[in-house]
């Protein structure tokens, strides 16, 4: 049996109505990092790249974004670290269990300033906005996964109600390229 995600493999969940953020927290035992989160997240999904924090034993991650002014971290700050400097999004780690708290893109350029990456499963708030699309789904390949047991994944994920994708889903690569025309000047603000 395929598993994606602890988070979705039983099936996906509903968000609730009016939700307005929670809490998230690292997973050291004492002095956990906490990430005070006051917004909805949008464009939740599931993805196969070697970059994001999966929990152990799972193919995907799942990652969400929610505007940069609405988070803030609210203890044990000092535990965080960047992973990749190089990298567009910087992660945020925590030191002492390694979880990715959250992602943040400092290039004002990139057509995702302004957003921050996060990682709703690491909330115990429930109402989070439900995973929405699988996004590079063939990566995970790349962090092990036989490519002969690729068709039963798309399987698992379409059932789930996952759209599998090799990039992002067709609405952000539309906000991509919609940025990198006003950018270029060939469409107009």
């Amino acid at each position: 049996m395929v598993s994606i995600h602890p988070a979705v493999d039983q099936g996906v969940k509903p968000g609730a109505q009016n939700f307005a953020g929670g809490t998230l927290k690292c997973q050291c035992p004492q002095n956990p990092v906490e990430v005070a989160v006051k917004a909805q997240c949008a464009y939740n999904h599931v993805c196969g790249c070697t970059k994001c924090w999966k929990p152990k034993g799972a193919m995907f991650s799942q990652v969400a974004v929610v505007p940069r002014d609405k988070l803030s971290v609210t203890a044990n700050k000092d535990k965080l670290q960047i992973v990749d400097p190089a990298a567009a999004i910087q992660r945020y780690a925590c030191k002492g269990c390694g979880v990715h708290m959250y992602g943040r893109i400092e290039n004002k350029g990139h057509p995702f300033h302004g957003f921050d990456f996060i990682h709703t499963e690491l909330s115990k708030d429930k109402g989070w906005a439900p995973p929405e699309f699988a996004a590079f789904v063939s990566s995970i390949i790349e962090s092990g996964a036989k490519p002969d047991q690729m068709g039963d994944v798309r399987a698992k994920l379409k059932k789930l109600g996952l759209e599998p994708y090799d990039c992002l889903s067709p609405g952000l690569m539309d906000a991509i390229a919609t940025h990198t025309a006003k950018a270029k000047g060939v469409l107009k603000a």
